[in-house]
């Protein structure tokens, strides 16, 4: 994700057309936000528009905007989701799922900056910068026909492939005490804290929901917590508190080998920074930082020494 946000931020600074692509809930509409904020246009409107959620019929009104009367129904000005991000960015997810009628109108637009709305005669330019996502895999969606090739060569300029949570657990940990630290400051829960145990856990899942999914199931615990409390393992959802390392298959133990080299140096860190931190804050004292790690005096003992602390 260093790579990726790297050239996010070179990217960031001209106009050129990016195509972000990644499983749901990777954090694509995050990433068009950084994008966003190191622009020029930061100090303008960013305006997120899921392809998929509006029903074909509304779609070229919705994106393109209509005059009042133009169709029955219309019985007011829409401007638009293009006119509304004016000066700033548009950001269209699941851009797989356009139309494919709407689709050069779209193209259009982004070769010339030009609109004409349902109900004008007379079409007008709107600056306005474009970034796309998809989940989809729109290589296949141009052979078969469901999506234009120029438009995809058009939108592929700057390709950022977001990579699932599961191939890059070694950022877990700092996205944990992110997500921990927020909901305890929205749900006015004090300090709360995360077991190493627990840690543990949320290394061990797959996620396949991605951050989304962390995310959500980090804020359920924080919301049932008491204040100030220890997230121990029991607290996580059934299917994520079970979780196991599994033996590779045949065939796949050198792609899980390569899994396990990242996973347990992180695990590592995470072990050696929380007792670190949990020494720190209960200044040496062994039994309080043994409870506030959710683990026996005795484990504490243990992992120093593993460790080498």
């Amino acid at each position: 994700m260093r790579e990726t946000m790297d050239l996010a931020r070179r990217v960031a600074t001209t106009d050129a057309g990016v195509l972000i692509t990644g499983e749901s809930g990777t954090g694509k509409e995050i990433l068009a936000r950084a994008i966003h904020t190191y622009s020029h246009r930061a100090e303008k409107p960013l305006i997120p528009f899921k392809c998929a959620a509006v029903p074909r019929e509304m779609l070229e009104s919705q994106l393109f905007g209509h005059r009042r009367g133009a169709f029955t129904g219309a019985d007011r000005d829409n401007p638009g989701v293009i006119r509304a991000a004016r000066g700033g960015t548009l950001f269209l997810d699941e851009i797989g799922e356009l139309a494919i009628e709407l689709q050069p109108k779209l193209l259009r637009f982004l070769e010339s900056g030009e609109i004409c709305p349902l109900g004008e005669t007379t079409p007008f330019t709107v600056d306005v910068r474009v970034i796309a996502a998809t989940n989809a895999r729109l290589e296949e969606a141009v052979k078969n026909g469901r999506f234009r090739e120029d438009l995809f060569y058009r939108l592929h300029i700057v390709p950022l492939q977001i990579p699932p949570l599961r191939d890059r657990r070694d950022e877990i940990p700092a996205l944990v005490h992110h997500f921990v630290t927020r909901a305890s400051a929205d749900y006015r829960k004090g300090r709360i804290r995360v077991a190493e145990n627990t840690m543990e856990q949320l290394l061990l899942f797959p996620w396949p929901g991605n951050v989304r999914q962390l995310h959500n199931e980090l804020r359920r615990m924080v919301a049932l917590a008491e204040p100030d409390a220890v997230l121990t393992p029991r607290a996580l959802s059934p299917e994520i508190g079970s979780a196991r390392a599994e033996p590779p298959a045949a065939g796949h133990a050198t792609a899980t080998n390569a899994r396990l080299e990242k996973l347990l140096p992180a695990l590592a860190r995470v072990e050696r920074d929380m007792i670190k931190a949990a020494l720190r804050e209960h200044q040496g004292k062994l039994e309080a930082t043994a409870k506030a790690l959710g683990i026996s005096r005795k484990g504490l003992y243990l992992k120093r020494q593993r460790l080498g602390l």
